[in-house]
């Protein structure tokens, strides 16, 4: 994308879309050689469930098998009879991405591709806890750690591995070459933001994965949760201009004398779920980390959860 047109574009949100089907345990059809199955394990995280993607024909790819569920594994199992399983992706060591890929491997011998093992962004502060640890999946191991750009393939399909770190430090979506189909796990969805949190998630980096990704000009994504991203480059775009937005937000409640996170959420946000406001607490804060690094805001020591900001 030049910066001509980048600059254009009308400096609006995206428009999320929260129709969607999930079909929980049946094989839905998306295009040539994709089909989806969703997981039933819906929550405020995980919109109507996850989404597990099957690609190929006789020898396929599987991308993010799901949580260790008995009822998916078996929808799995049904819908993979007969198919050759040559490699499973996994687009990130969330809970409700990666665990089935260890039993669904010992079941059809396929080589797990991704990022790497769970990491954080960055240290823990002292005293500073994960609040997502328990959300880790700690034990996740690849066969095959995935560089950014490499490709990995099966019979009539080829993917590359895009990292988009952000979400995770380790959050990967896997590009089906010459489709112009992305699968972009938690980065970019259709029904929400991604919940970028500290100190697993970055916001500089979660940008920067925009940035990189708005390059590319691809038509469709089918994301972690919901249903698909029809015009990425303009749903990126909003994506962006949403975090900004957000940025300018916090920067306006220190501004007018709010010095905890948690004052700022209640005006920030104030139409959200308030199931979700501790995730959005450690939204603000990552938008804090980038505001002190930047040095916009100062605060005593690293930014901290419970830390007191003001203007530098």
């Amino acid at each position: 994308m030049s910066g001509d047109s980048d600059e254009a574009a009308p400096d609006m949100p995206p428009e999320f879309v929260t129709a969607f089907e999930p079909a929980h345990g049946m094989l839905v059809p998306l295009a040539e050689g994709v089909a989806r199955i969703t997981v039933n394990n819906p929550s405020p995280f995980t919109f109507h469930g996850t989404n597990t993607y099957i690609v190929g024909d006789r020898s396929v790819c599987v991308i993010d098998p799901g949580p260790d569920d008995e009822a998916h594994f078996q929808a799995l199992k049904s819908a993979l009879a007969g198919r050759e399983v040559t490699h499973i992706a996994v687009s990130h060591t969330h809970r409700d991405h990666s665990p089935l890929a260890a039993r669904l491997k010992a079941e059809t011998g396929a080589i797990i591709v991704a990022e790497g093992p769970h990491r954080p962004s960055r240290l823990l502060h002292e005293g500073e806890a994960n609040p997502f640890a328990e959300s880790a999946d700690a034990d996740f191991r690849p066969d095959i750690a995935l560089a950014h750009g490499e490709a990995f393939e099966g019979d009539g399909w080829r993917m590359t591995a895009l990292h988009t770190p952000g979400h995770t430090a380790n959050h990967c979506a896997f590009a089906l070459d010459d489709r112009g189909i992305v699968f972009s796990a938690d980065h970019v969805m259709a029904w929400a933001t991604s919940i970028v949190a500290p100190p697993d998630g970055a916001m500089a980096d979660y940008m920067a994965s925009l940035d990189m990704l708005l390059e590319r000009r691809d038509r469709i994504y089918f994301p972690g949760h919901g249903g698909p991203v029809t015009d990425p480059p303009a749903f990126l775009r909003g994506l962006r201009t949403h975090r900004r937005m957000r940025e300018r937000a916090v920067l306006e409640r220190i501004r007018l004398g709010d010095r905890l996170i948690p004052d700022m959420v209640k005006v920030i946000y104030a139409s959200t779920d308030p199931r979700l406001h501790g995730a959005a607490a450690l939204s603000v804060l990552a938008h804090l980390e980038e505001l002190v690094e930047k040095g916009l805001v100062a605060t005593d020591g690293p930014a901290r959860l419970l830390g007191a900001y003001r203007i530098a």
